[in-house]
């Protein structure tokens, strides 16, 4: 199904909602494909087909609200749906914040951001790519004994959005990964790791073989764990967990948590709320990236935004809801952030562990000890132990705790390590000193 064809349903989707009597229409069209194959000790572990279609219809009668959703696209089971929208909103409560966003908001530029790109492989190539991907792993060391298997995953669809405001909007995107995971085993001890690359364009993945050996290498690597004593040390953070770091913040600055007063940054707008070194940007515009568009959930206009500045918050990430209940206008980040880019201070991998010097690297992290509305952070993790910049032996089974006000204000250096394979682009992040806590 074409793009241009979701966006005549969505218009014929508004017509029907104005035939209805809503006084004002949103819906959303969208239609995917895609194949998932797995292996594991060389043989086909799994093959996967998926095809969707869904249609979101949100109606509104001046403050009352419905929304009902469908996975036909036939024209009965839109009229259902219509119709389905418009008799929840006779029962739902008045709320003085709903409605669209305002019209002077929409885009009306929409640029070519490359964000479709189909990988025409099939099932026995992505087989055969998947069986390169373990056996890379699996030759890396000896150890490695086990395998939980490697995947090749494509996925194209495209999307449509329209309003009653006369807005129409969609494209067609695209993602594929390639990912693997081993198990290692040395004096009756096991460890496993994982490896993967993400991309909108398949030319822009990692090899198989660069997906494996970083998994046999980061599975190995972990084997011999020793403990260390509890105490207070510098923690680097490495970077796919720091976007994590990122993506709290990202959370604690939207405008769902701010309005329901459950965010640790409440009214910090202008305020210093971590190191003078942080700088991040939101970025929607990026070729490739794996959230850029040109409007978002609203079809709001999308801007390239500095969100913190020296350490200081630029601004929130609103939805016209949100917006409302604050008394702000709407950022253009309904559906939340975009492309979130954090401005390195300059330093390589090996240079933060210099910086480091003795303590913690963190390349794991297990539960999900965060406290949003105070901030208090808890959490499982393993990596390894730092002395004079140099790894000497791999952790695990500890507790590195703190609170995320202080770690933000807390960070020395950010790495210029970025993996591109998420929206978080962000290099690991070393912060100054928390608290470890060894199970010993």
């Amino acid at each position: 199904m074409q793009a241009d064809q979701l966006q005549q349903i969505a218009q014929d989707i508004i017509r029907l909602t104005q035939t209805a009597g809503a006084s004002s229409a949103e819906t959303e069209v969208s239609f995917g494909m895609g194949q998932s194959v797995s292996v594991r000790q060389g043989e086909t572990e799994n093959i996967e087909y998926n095809r969707d279609k869904g249609c979101s219809v949100t109606v509104y009668f001046g403050q009352q609200k419905g929304y009902a959703s469908t996975s036909d696209l036939s024209p009965q089971a839109l009229r259902d749906t219509v119709e389905a929208a418009c008799n929840i909103a006779k029962y739902t409560a008045l709320d003085p914040f709903c409605g669209l966003a305002d019209a002077d908001l929409m885009a009306t530029s929409f640029p070519d951001l490359s964000l479709h790109h189909p990988w025409q492989v099939d099932v026995d190539a992505a087989l055969a790519l998947a069986k390169r991907c373990e056996s890379a792993a699996l030759a890396v060391d000896h150890r490695i004994s086990n395998s939980e298997g490697a995947s090749v995953y494509t996925q194209s669809g495209a999307f449509a959005y329209a309003n009653s405001h006369g807005f129409i909007g969609g494209y067609a995107s695209s993602r594929h990964s390639i990912s693997c995971s081993v198990i290692a085993e040395a004096d009756g001890l096991m460890q496993r790791d994982y490896w993967y690359s993400s991309a909108r364009d398949a030319l822009d993945l990692a090899s198989p073989e660069q997906v494996g050996q970083v998994a046999g290498e980061r599975t190995a690597r972990r084997l011999g764990a020793r403990p260390i004593k509890t105490g207070q040390y510098p923690v680097l953070f490495e970077a796919p967990l720091a976007s994590g770091l990122i993506g709290t913040l990202m959370s604690a600055i939207s405008g769902g948590n701010l309005y329901r007063k459950s965010s640790f940054l409440l009214d910090s707008l202008g305020q210093t709320i971590a190191s003078p070194l942080l700088q991040i940007e939101d970025h929607p515009f990026l070729l490739k990236g794996a959230a850029s568009s040109a409007f978002d959930s609203e079809g709001v206009a999308c801007q390239t935004r500095t969100l913190v500045e020296n350490g200081v918050l630029q601004g929130y990430l609103l939805g016209s809801y949100s917006a409302r209940k604050l008394g702000l206008k709407t950022t253009g980040n309904a559906g939340g952030a975009h492309n979130i880019l954090v401005r390195s201070t300059g330093q390589s991998f090996e240079q933060l562990l210099q910086t480091l010097g003795t303590g913690l690297l963190v390349t794991e992290l297990l539960g999900h000890g965060l406290n949003m509305v105070t901030g208090d952070y808890s959490r499982g993790a393993s990596g390894y132990w730092v002395e004079n910049g140099v790894i000497v032996h791999p952790v695990e089974e500890i507790t590195i705790a703190s609170n995320m006000k202080d770690m933000l204000k807390s960070i020395v250096a950010i790495g210029n390590d970025i993996i591109p394979n998420s929206s978080k682009l962000t290099g690991s992040i070393l912060i100054e000193r928390m608290t470890v806590a060894s199970s010993e």
